[in-house]
């Protein structure tokens, strides 16, 4: 990256680094994520965050490793299915496996937010985690005639002294286990502790890193946005495949418990890829898959505020001759007739409506959306949306005039026609020099 594309990206970062600090967010990094040799990237990331004033709580699992432990101890795992999850059946050997496990990983992650050698990412980033009996737990117990032993499941978190550890620049470090007051110790589900913890600090994000880029479509693109009524959908279609037993499957199923307790957003996205965390945060275009009720993108009105980001869309295709060319003074003028599409302040996508009340007709005119927001149907939603606000204006059809996307338009329901079919008014600004066709939907 050269410095002034550097330059740029740290002014597009700032909306996102203003808005980061002072929020908690609760990091879900399984087992998987520590063995992963990007995981030394990670911590450096999460150093960053934590100079930014991010409040953060890690959540680390220990499954592969717990699994390998087992296998060198010559211990065969037992797992039972139960509810939405699949957990381990711990006896009194695993049990000591697991302690001794999740103690190793635990001074590991510690090592590494201690590292501040010169020179390095951490050097000068003096950051203190702890640990702590934050999870009270109880036994699982006998459930359809399996007994769980030492495997347990959360009865409360203590959320007022991980706010103190916040309060005071630490972050809390919690492993897949919980106490009890009797004094017992209980292995759990990281995904569990992870997702009881962010709702019980109505953390403002839950973020898992998993080897998957983020949700991925039946294309195998990644899917950068999702309502948890999807996501649930999601998760019962996984289940339903036998899935249980799924890493993925049990961060998706965390990332919905969590939002049902009230955590506004949750992200997927990569362990693997070196600063996918950093990109899903400070990028308006992510890298992973965003749990949230509300999107990001908001379809609204133009108001004045928005005429230079107009201005800045649609110049490109103004000068390249697929738009005709609006100055500045012309689009303010006609602000009102604009919609736009709106991401984090950025107007992303644009189209304008023009009513020709006499003729019962309105041109659709100026779609445009960012060259790095294309797809996704932004474009067509913009259609759409003015073509849905003519009709209930009383209008009986829309057209375009468009010199570079007719075989768009008839995509979308449009039918070439005549230039004599045009209104009056507008036939009269028709010019043969750009010789633009005319379409036409009736609505």
């Amino acid at each position: 990256m050269d410095t002034l594309q550097y330059v740029k990206w740290l002014r597009g970062s700032s909306p996102y680094i203003n808005a980061h600090r002072d929020r908690t967010f609760v990091l879900m990094l399984g087992g998987e994520a520590i063995a992963d040799p990007n995981f030394e990237n990670i911590v450096h990331d999460i150093a960053l965050l934590a100079s930014l004033d991010v409040r953060l709580v890690i959540v680390f699992g220990a499954r592969p490793q717990i699994d390998a432990a087992y296998q060198q101890a010559g211990i065969t795992s037992q797992y039972q299915a139960l509810g939405r999850h699949l957990l381990r059946i711990t006896d009194d050997d695993g049990i000591r496996l697991v302690r001794q496990v999740v103690g190793d990983l635990r001074i590991q992650i510690e090592a590494l937010l201690s590292t501040g050698l010169p020179g390095s990412p951490m050097h000068a980033s003096r950051i203190t985690a702890t640990g702590g009996n934050w999870v009270t737990a109880k036994p699982l117990g006998v459930v359809n005639g399996v007994d769980f032993c030492h495997t347990g499941e959360i009865r409360r978190v203590d959320a007022v002294a991980l706010r103190r550890q916040l309060d005071c620049g630490v972050i809390p470090l919690l492993g897949p286990m919980g106490y009890s007051p009797s004094g017992e110790v209980f292995n759990l589900a990281y995904e569990e502790v992870a997702a009881a913890v962010a709702g019980a600090l109505r953390a403002d994000k839950l973020i898992a890193l998993d080897e998957e880029p983020g949700v991925l479509d039946a294309d195998g693109r990644v899917i950068s946005e999702m309502t948890p009524r999807e996501l649930e959908a999601l998760i019962t279609a996984r289940r339903e495949e036998e899935r249980e037993g799924d890493e993925l499957l049990r961060q998706l199923t965390a990332m919905f418990e969590a939002s049902r307790a009230g955590v506004r957003r949750c992200h997927l996205v990569s362990h693997a890829t070196d600063g996918a965390l950093l990109q899903e945060l400070f990028t308006r275009q992510g890298s992973g898959t965003q749990i949230t009720e509300q999107s990001y993108e908001q379809l609204r009105p133009a108001h004045r505020d928005d005429v230079s980001g107009i201005v800045e869309l649609t110049r490109p295709l103004a000068e390249a001759g697929v738009l005709v060319e609006r100055s500045r003074e012309l689009i303010e003028r006609e602000i009102e007739r604009f919609t736009v599409l709106e991401l984090d302040g950025l107007v992303i996508g644009c189209a304008a409506l023009y009513p020709y009340p006499e003729e019962q007709a309105a041109e659709i005119a100026c779609v445009v959306t960012h060259p790095e927001f294309q797809g996704a149907d932004r474009a067509e939603r913009l259609v759409r949306h003015l073509e849905i606000q003519a009709q209930r204006g009383g209008f009986a059809r829309t057209f375009v005039l468009t010199t570079r996307t007719s075989h768009w338009f008839v995509e979308q329901g449009y039918r070439p026609t005549t230039v004599e079919s045009l209104p009056a008014a507008r036939r009269s600004l028709w010019t043969p020099t750009r010789n633009s066709k005319v379409l036409s939907k009736t609505l």
